[in-house]
């Protein structure tokens, strides 16, 4: 009969180690109060001015004696730069500043026919100019249909065309020139 060995999951899979549970990675948080190992810092009070550079326990002493915590804002210089503020806010509203430039650098979608009419290809244009206007990009796409794709050269001039009437109505730059895919074309365009 076979003996029962007690292995762990790592010495079974030869001392490999085992990755982190989504659960126990961490944000990249700042450095608060004791955390700092500086000995001298640059501190900024809750209002933004600069107070000067202290040693690590005067700083200390100054955000405790205002019932707010340190908290290091760049270690790239020389002395790190801590802000006396409350730790909560100050992560509450580095996590909002992230989530903002994260949705400002989204892509739209535009996508044009073959059989567009003038009317609706400025309609999508003003679409296009209303998300560029937000910060966003824009993917133009034109599908091609059977034999739609036997006229790829007026394909081009009604892209041409729509790249006209938006260049009218606000300013662009080509991101991804027209490239020209399996079911007909696309391009990138942002804002100048």
């Amino acid at each position: 009969m076979a003996k029962l060995v007690n292995l762990s999951l790592e010495e079974f899979l030869d001392g490999g180690s085992i990755p982190p549970s989504p659960q126990k990675i961490l944000l990249k948080r700042p450095l608060v109060n004791n955390q700092i190992r500086a000995p001298r810092v640059r501190v900024i009070d809750e209002a933004g001015k600069q107070l000067g550079v202290f040693n690590l326990e005067k700083a200390l002493q100054l955000a405790k004696e205002r019932n707010l915590d340190l908290v290091q804002v760049t270690e790239k210089v020389e002395p790190p730069v801590c802000k006396i503020t409350d730790y909560g806010k100050y992560l509450y509203w580095q996590e909002k500043k992230e989530r903002r430039a994260k949705k400002s650098g989204e892509v739209k979608g535009v996508r044009i026919s073959f059989r567009i009419s003038l009317h609706d290809l400025e309609t999508k244009a003003n679409l296009a100019e209303k998300f560029l206007k937000k910060g966003n990009k824009v993917r133009l796409e034109m599908r091609l249909k059977g034999r739609e794709n036997l006229f790829s050269n007026l394909a081009k001039e009604k892209i041409k065309k729509f790249l006209e009437i938006l260049e009218n109505l606000i300013p662009i730059k080509i991101e991804r020139d027209l490239k020209r895919e399996p079911r007909g074309f696309s391009m990138i365009i942002s804002k100048k």
